[in-house]
């Protein structure tokens, strides 16, 4: 895939608003990420809002990591607007495999018609009905596991699906990719995957949702792998990769992006 940078420049130009509804721990670190990714993002999960407040985003981003029902009824709320206006929606099913409650909430999420789908491959594999040896939000299956299981969620949700991993695989079921770039310290700070869905769910804004998945994959991998140049640890490098986020230009992105098809 040629020109990655430019979706990040599209994304920069309009400066998104996104709706977040996710998990207290990811609140502060996915709203400095997507700040300095060039988004605007807001945290708004309140029922009594959520819908009047959806309204106004051009995406949205669901994270179920500290999940209840009052929480899980404002996430379908608000994704029922994305839906019936056309806008784009991340889901973000957090140890989906855990509990019955999660799976019966990330149901529901699914009818909803996410434009993305991303998650680490337990996850996946959770979601498409399969056993998995996930614990909590932890992955115990390599990326590999489960790209069949995520061609088959794409083809039946309409969802392009990104399996997160050392090498990642994004699919719509029909073509795949696998985005190579990461670092190795990224699961290492809490809440960096979870802050990635922000940033794809900019990305997404007036543009076509595979490619657009891809590039946010590669720029943000890109990002954590300029960030552990200068690092001594965990807390050297969450400082360095919003750093990172903010001082790569589209150039950047297209020149360090190693991105090749499946």
């Amino acid at each position: 895939m040629k020109d990655t940078g430019t979706y990040l420049a599209a994304m920069r130009a309009t400066a998104p608003l996104v709706h977040n509804i996710t998990n207290y721990v990811a609140m502060n670190i996915a709203a400095n990420v997507a700040l300095a990714a060039g988004a605007s993002p807001a945290m708004v999960h309140a029922r009594e809002e959520v819908v009047e407040f959806a309204g106004l985003a051009q995406a949205l981003c669901v994270n179920i990591g500290t999940l209840d029902p009052a929480w899980a009824e404002a996430m379908e709320m608000a994704a029922q607007v994305m839906a019936a206006n056309g806008r784009p929606w991340v889901l973000d099913p957090v140890g989906v495999g855990a509990t019955r409650f999660r799976q019966d909430v990330c149901a529901r999420l699914m009818s909803l018609r996410p434009t993305v789908i991303r998650g680490n491959a337990s996850e996946i594999l959770a979601l498409a009905g399969l056993g998995c040896a996930g614990r909590g939000a932890d992955s115990a299956d390599p990326v590999a596991t489960a790209e069949a299981s995520a061609c088959d969620l794409a083809l039946r949700t309409g969802a392009v699906v990104a399996v997160s991993g050392p090498v990642d695989y994004v699919t719509d079921g029909t073509q795949g990719f696998r985005v190579a770039n990461g670092e190795a310290l990224m699961p290492r700070v809490t809440a960096l995957g979870c802050s990635l869905n922000s940033v794809i769910a900019a990305f997404l804004v007036n543009q076509t949702a595979l490619p657009a998945t891809v590039a946010a994959l590669a720029y943000y991998g890109l990002a954590g792998e300029r960030a552990a140049q200068g690092a001594t640890g965990p807390g050297s490098f969450q400082v360095a990769f919003l750093d990172a986020l903010y001082t790569l230009s589209p150039q950047d992105v297209t020149a360090g992006a190693r991105v090749n098809r499946a």
